[in-house]
């Protein structure tokens, strides 16, 4: 038998909300108001109810708790991604990481969802099924049109710049500056003397593609330098080796920016297979500062995203916005250049 204040209370089952009221001798109410987080409670019965719940290791019950609340403490992670780019990008898994760490800490599950057009409406249907409080939305494209069926489904933050018609102006979302990013890179290369200089740029449907070859262009243009040769790749080894190929087959840069650490990883091959050195004869700068970076050789100099601490402001942001604050609508993450060996 468990003991409470003159309470028999049976050890064979969980302990019930009534026990906790009768071992705090308060209502089975203000149990209930204690444990949903209400201020309408006074501190000294707060105190009693959490020593209540610690003496008979009450946990509560979420489902019951769902139910008076309207809220389920889960929140719907959306990456419209196949297989092979959500479980190969190291970029992704960093930021799923940061989400997950902060939702935790909030006390809210993460349900993950990989979407695409073709299970868009039944990811529209989920979304507006009372599962989950709210959702965020990572690696998206312009070309996912079921994003604009998810806008106003639940509260919705974005990973990354939204480029959808009914996220609009008023999206709330956190990103890198990736515009600054492809400047400081190109940057980079044009105070080491480079010339010549070309890109594999990332998805055109993609803010962080578009965007780190705005930075190239800028950069290029106030150093007074031509625009070199431009290729597009898909943030996969596959993508940037091809697309190195494809540079190479125009003629041979002493330099190229590209827009994520693992599609250098495909340029290198590239490179290597063409007989060239890196840096001797091209020097290559990438972005990201994924593990990876730091282990090719030469190692590769490379713009830092901190990957991880988005993830985290992208899931605080979305706490707040349910939790009833008025969080800033964008934040800008600062992003800095790492020299390392390739430039």
């Amino acid at each position: 038998m468990r003991r409470g204040v003159g309470v028999d209370l049976d050890a064979s089952g969980p302990a019930t909300i009534e026990q906790v009221a009768a071992v705090a001798g308060v209502s089975r109410s203000t149990v209930s108001r204690v444990v949903n987080g209400s201020s309408a409670v006074s501190e000294s019965a707060r105190e009693a109810v959490f020593a209540a719940i610690a003496q008979l290791d009450y946990v509560p019950n979420q489902a019951a708790r769902s139910l008076a609340t309207r809220q389920t403490r889960a929140i719907a992670l959306i990456i419209p991604e196949d297989t092979s780019r959500f479980f190969g990008d190291p970029f992704i898994a960093s930021v799923v990481s940061g989400i997950h760490s902060r939702l935790t800490e909030a006390d809210y599950v993460m349900n993950m969802v990989l979407a695409t057009d073709v299970a868009g409406g039944r990811t529209a249907q989920y979304l507006r099924g009372g599962n989950v409080d709210g959702a965020i939305v990572v690696s998206h494209h312009s070309r996912d049109a079921f994003v604009d069926a998810i806008a106003d489904a639940v509260p919705l933050v974005f990973g990354g710049r939204p480029t959808h018609k009914r996220a609009g102006e008023s999206a709330y979302f956190v990103d890198v500056d990736n515009v600054e990013g492809g400047r400081l890179a190109t940057a980079h290369l044009v105070e080491r003397g480079r010339r010549d200089i070309a890109t594999i740029a990332g998805p055109p449907d993609m803010p962080a593609g578009m965007d780190r070859l705005v930075g190239y262009r800028q950069a290029l243009a106030d150093a007074g330098l031509a625009e070199g040769a431009v290729a597009t790749g898909d943030f996969s080894e596959a993508g940037g080796y091809e697309a190195m190929r494809t540079i190479l087959s125009a003629g041979t840069p002493d330099a190229v920016f590209v827009a994520s650490d693992l599609m250098a990883v495909g340029a290198y091959r590239a490179l290597a297979e063409a007989g060239l050195t890196v840096p001797d004869d091209v020097a290559v700068v990438g972005f990201d500062d994924a593990p990876v970076a730091a282990t090719l050789s030469p190692a590769l100099t490379t713009v830092r995203q901190p990957s991880t601490r988005q993830g985290e402001l992208i899931a605080q942001k979305l706490v707040e916005l349910l939790g009833g604050s008025a969080p800033e609508r964008i934040t800008m993450i600062d992003v800095e250049i790492v020299p390392r060996a390739s430039a």
